[in-house]
C-alpha cells in the first residue's frame, strides 16, 4: 500500500491547454484520415492517425495527470514484480477446473430452464 496521502490537485491553465492540444492532435489525425481518403494510400492515412495519437500522448504526459499516470504505471510495475505467478502446470490444471465448472453450471442452468418451461406449460394448460 502507498502510505502517501493523495491531495486532490486542480488542473492549472497550462494543463488545460495541454489537454486541449492533445485532443486537437487526435482530432487532426482522424480528420486527416478522412480528408485524404482519395489522395493518400491506406497505410499513410493510418500512420497519420497513429502519429496524432502518439503526439497527443506525449503532450498529455507532460501535464500533472500525465505525471500521475507515469507514477501509477511505475508503482504498478513494481507491485507486479512481487506477484508469485503460477507455474505452467498449475495454470493448466486451474484452466481445466474452470472449464469443467463452467460446463457443470451450464448443464445445471439448462436443467432449471427445462423444468421451469415444463412447469409453465403445465400451469398454462398447453
Amino acid at each position: 500500500m502507498n502510505s502517501r496521502v493523495e491531495q486532490p490537485g486542480t488542473a492549472s491553465a497550462g494543463d488545460m491547454v495541454k489537454y486541449a492540444l492533445a485532443l486537437l492532435l487526435v482530432a487532426a489525425g482522424v480528420f486527416a484520415f478522412y480528408w485524404f481518403e482519395t489522395q493518400w494510400p491506406g497505410p499513410a492515412r493510418v500512420g497519420v492517425v497513429v502519429l496524432g495519437v502518439v503526439a497527443a500522448a506525449a503532450v498529455f504526459m507532460t501535464s500533472l495527470k500525465g505525471r500521475q499516470t507515469r507514477e501509477f504505471l511505475s508503482e504498478s510495475r513494481f507491485e507486479l514484480r512481487k506477484v508469485v505467478w503460477p507455474t505452467r502446470q498449475e495454470a493448466m490444471r486451474m484452466t481445466w477446473v474452470v472449464m469443467i465448472v463452467v460446463v457443470i453450471i451450464a448443464l445445471l442452468l439448462a436443467g432449471f430452464d427445462t423444468v421451469i418451461q415444463w412447469l409453465v406449460k403445465l400451469f398454462l394448460g398447453q
